[in-house]
């Protein structure tokens, strides 16, 4: 007697082509690229739908079924791409661009619409699937991600690759390539481990309280799982059709979910600068934090920047304001001077003198245990006179402990040059840099202003979309035999 499985309710079914190309799976990638272009929109939208859900599953306990249906096609796309390309390399069969379901394509998914769902549950489906993240993890790895290590030079990154699935439809399209011939078992165990990732992704997105089974489904045909039923919760009154997502909902909802993101960045983008504004001034400076730079030579020297441009007087007076330069010696540095100057005489001053030039600035996040600058060392002799009587500086400090150089910015090109006050070799100082930027508060009210109107628009786009798809749309009923003839869209809950 067979013994039967416990039913899950999201049903993942594929159904092999006995004849997959030998060779097509080289160019697969570039096949997808249309679908992963139109996919990165509509997984902004699946982000936006999955955040509307969850306030709504949390105060009503119900799962809006135009956003269930929004999502579950979104899921079920990107399981036909995947189907496709190389999440199984199953058929050979375009995938369709549609978020409903295509009846005679190979690769189907479908989530049975709850008609409740768990308010309280809706807070920890994240945390409740954490064991499996760590099985999917093996399985799907993360396709392409950015991996960072320790080095001798502190930290570096680079991307890779992953994941079982991945290795094993590789595995099985050289096989393919050579014999012509698609490995059973592989194809069954990579569809069991696809099955197992789609199930977390409904369960996770909200669409399910049903826990996910730690198993492997294998094989095409869903085992006793609960056939989906795609009969909507009420009946549609008599001449009534619910058009769902159409594409033009589908755009709308996806430039409204752009904005919203574009709103938000700006949101807290203009929200930070205002908070730095009126939080984060020292004597009316916004400076950034200090960093270490250091030189076995007699300098260390930026290098030369240039500040021109029409209005340029007008942005210094409104936008910039006065710049500030803050240097403290370290481990005994001793007296310091700071000067800038134009490039050209701050050239010829240390022609031949050994400096450090400031090459990248390193934050703490390299391991380091503050933020520093590196150098790139020049070789040379002392100059000629301490900086103090070089006589070609435009502002300058001098003296024991923090010294601290104000300066107007002028159109012109020009070199900040960090020395021991009395020309000796052996620099180490923290530097900060900052500017009075009176023209900050309107800066930050200018793009709140505008993170408020991109907000109100991306907010109204995906409310409309939302709507549209949920609203039925009434057609005329015929008294006698033909077609029926559609009727110009009405308000919810009227006939004509």
């Amino acid at each position: 007697m067979t013994e039967s499985r416990p039913t899950y309710p999201v049903r993942v079914d594929a159904a092999v082509d006995p004849q997959v190309s030998r060779a097509l799976w080289l160019v697969k990638w570039l096949l997808l690229v249309p679908h992963w272009i139109v996919l990165a929109f509509l997984w902004l939208g699946f982000v936006v739908v999955s955040v509307l859900a969850f306030f709504a599953i949390l105060f009503t306990g119900r799962y809006p079924r135009s956003l269930f249906e929004f999502n579950v096609g979104v899921l079920r796309w990107s399981w036909r791409v995947h189907y496709y390309g190389y999440g199984a390399n199953g058929t050979d069969r375009y995938p369709p661009f549609s978020l409903a379901d295509v009846p005679d394509y190979p690769a189907h998914y479908e989530v049975p619409y709850p008609e409740r769902l768990s308010r309280g549950l809706v807070l920890v489906k994240w945390l409740l699937a954490i064991p499996h993240y760590v099985v999917l993890v093996v399985f799907i790895g993360g396709g392409a991600w950015l991996t960072t290590r320790a080095s001798n030079d502190g930290w570096s990154s680079g991307w890779g690759w992953g994941g079982l699935v991945g290795l094993l439809v590789f595995i099985a399209a050289v096989v393919l390539l050579f014999s012509g011939r698609y490995p059973r078992a592989l194809y069954d165990f990579v569809l069991g481990m696809d099955r197992w990732a789609l199930r977390v992704a409904a369960y996770v997105g909200l669409m399910t309280d049903a826990y996910p089974p730690f198993r492997l489904d294998m094989g095409g045909p869903e085992p006793g799982a609960v056939p989906a039923t795609p009969i909507p919760s009420q009946p549609l009154p008599t001449g009534a059709s619910r058009p769902g997502w159409t594409a033009g909902r589908v755009i709308a909802l996806v430039i409204g979910s752009l904005l919203l993101f574009a709103a938000a960045g700006t949101l807290i983008g203009g929200g930070t600068l205002l908070w730095a504004d009126r939080t984060q001034r020292e004597a009316g400076y916004l400076s950034t934090p200090a960093a270490l730079v250091r030189s076995d030579g007699y300098a260390v020297t930026t290098e030369g920047f240039r500040l021109e441009g029409a209005g340029f007087d007008w942005a210094v007076d409104n936008v910039l304001g006065r710049a500030r330069i803050e240097v403290s010696p370290v481990g005994g540095s001793g007296p310091l001077f700071v000067g800038i100057a134009p490039t050209a005489a701050a050239d010829r001053y240390l022609d031949g003198v050994a400096v450090g030039s400031l090459e990248d600035l390193n934050l703490r996040w390299d391991g380091t245990p503050a933020d520093r600058w590196t150098t790139v060392e020049h070789a040379g002799g002392a100059p000629a006179t301490p900086p103090t009587e070089a006589g070609i500086w435009t502002d300058s400090s001098s003296g024991p402990g923090t010294q601290v150089l104000t300066w107007r910015p002028t159109a012109g090109n020009w070199t900040v040059v960090v020395m021991r006050a009395d020309g000796t070799a052996g620099v180490s100082a923290d530097v900060r840099a900052g500017a009075t930027l009176p023209g900050l508060p309107w800066i930050a009210g200018t793009i709140l202003g505008v993170g408020v109107v991109l907000l109100v628009i991306g907010g109204l786009l995906v409310a409309l979309a939302v709507r549209r798809a949920a609203q039925p749309l009434y057609v005329e009923v015929p008294t006698s035999g033909g077609p029926p003839a559609p009727a110009e869209p009405q308000a919810a809950g009227t006939r004509t």
